[in-house]
């Protein structure tokens, strides 16, 4: 099973086995961790399950959407890296992704 692995506010690093077809989110929700809000259940309707995405990594993912893109520049924790963690699907091709969950806003 692909590997996620995040990091949390506060700086701790959790692995995360993930399932092929769920998205990051989901992921991280799976896997018992709560900083992410994911008011809109991964809708791309909010902006509650930011996260910035390791270097490395961000070239591998699809294309931002216009949507995605609008929700990111409503907050002020936005950087190149940035994602919101439901419009990113994993799977094998990810294996050993590292993201980190943006602050709140």
């Amino acid at each position: 099973m692909p590997k996620l692995i995040v990091e949390l506010r506060g700086g701790e690093e959790r692995e995360l086995n993930g399932e092929a077809g769920l998205s990051v989110m989901e992921v991280i929700r799976e896997g018992g961790i709560d900083e992410i809000l994911a008011l809109c259940g991964g809708n791309c309707s909010c902006a509650t399950c930011h996260v910035h995405v390791d270097p490395t990594f961000f070239g591998m993912l699809k294309a931002m959407s216009e949507d995605e893109n609008d929700l990111l520049e409503s907050t002020s924790e936005r950087t190149e890296y940035s994602r919101l963690s439901c419009q990113v699907q994993f799977g094998p091709a990810l294996d050993g992704l590292k993201i980190k969950i943006a602050e709140e806003d």
